[in-house]
């Protein structure tokens, strides 16, 4: 998948406001029937996406995230609440909200007897783009499928399918794109490759929204993050400010002699002794130095051989909020 996209400077319009998408008490309740309770999906979610920002949205299974994202493409009415997309109101105006906003669904959902090329001049039809605007051709060989312009998109692999996804939410220009789960089942190429373009395109004004249940993509890719559990957001902020939340690190350290029993004075201070012998130690950065952990070690006679410590990672602070696995969140 090319770096190169052809909507460069796209989503950069100084006419934009400062927030890509914002939702103010948006609630969504699904009614039932045969007596059953209904069902609150969302309650209340207050949330501010900033233009230009990478932004991670996770939560574990029935979090609300894909009724969320629809809301916001259009495909499901809001009980209550506002959401705006680059300003724009989406029960006021919906027709031109949808024109803010690129979906790319977890599901293959392309019509099997479409070529690419169809499929795209289809979708710029769907929204108004006219013949002489239209990019197909550019989008094609921007996600690498020049060559299979007119097979068939039942002939395509899983992973072209995805590729052509991609460049389906891209052919009305939206300054915003929504990534669903888009590397759910692909293999290790594509999702480099898939990154590599939406970086890109982030790095040239595009607003990147993914929701995502490989924590350490939304780590590695996101300058921003929420976490919605239960209908409701349990946390959103800078990455770096998320990870400092949890103001625990953990000390490994290899000595000399082998240890054997630990010490009174350590197991107070939670060293326990791993299965190759060595040394953890779980710690507070804000109310503890690692110098007076080494210093404990060396007073209980242990020459230091080795030591390396270990940062928090989101998916710690994910379990933290929610209580619930890494595995599977939508």
């Amino acid at each position: 998948m090319s770096e190169r996209s052809p909507d460069a400077t796209a989503g950069a319009a100084p006419h934009l406001p400062a927030n890509a998408i914002e939702l103010k008490g948006l609630r969504k309740i699904y009614r039932r029937s045969h007596g059953q309770p209904p069902v609150e999906a969302l309650k209340g979610v207050d949330l501010v996406v900033p233009r230009g920002s990478f932004f991670g949205l996770l939560g574990p299974n029935g979090a609300g995230k894909s009724t969320l994202i629809n809301i916001l493409a259009g495909l499901v009415v809001k009980s209550a609440g506002t959401a705006t997309v680059c300003g724009v109101d989406i029960e006021r105006n919906p027709r031109r909200a949808r024109r803010t906003i690129g979906v790319v669904p977890q599901e293959l959902n392309l019509d099997a007897f479409f070529t690419p090329r169809e499929t795209l001049e289809f979708q710029a039809g769907l929204y108004g783009v006219p013949r002489r605007q239209r990019r197909t051709e550019e989008l094609l060989r921007a996600v690498g499928l020049g060559d299979k312009a007119d097979a068939y998109a039942r002939s395509l692999s899983g992973g072209m399918r995805r590729r052509l996804l991609v460049a389906k939410a891209l052919v009305h220009d939206p300054p915003v794109v929504i990534l669903d789960e888009p590397t759910a089942g692909v293999d290790v190429e594509l999702r480099r490759s898939l990154w590599e373009y939406m970086k890109g395109l982030n790095a040239r004004g595009r607003t990147i929204v993914l929701t995502t249940h490989y924590l350490e993509e939304a780590e590695r890719l996101c300058d921003r993050i929420a976490i919605i559990d239960r209908g409701t957001v349990v946390a959103c902020d800078e990455k770096s400010a998320l990870m400092r939340r949890l103001d625990e690190k953990e000390l490994v350290v290899t000595v000399s002699p082998a240890v054997g029993e630990l010490p009174e004075h350590l197991r107070r201070r939670s060293v326990v002794r791993d299965p190759e012998g060595r040394l953890r130690i779980r710690y507070h950065p804000s109310r503890t130095r690692v110098i007076e952990l080494l210093d404990a070690v060396r007073e209980a006679g242990f020459t230091i051989v080795d030591l390396v410590t270990r940062e928090p990672d989101l998916e710690e602070l994910f379990l933290r909020l929610t209580g619930k696995g890494a595995e599977g969140k939508r």
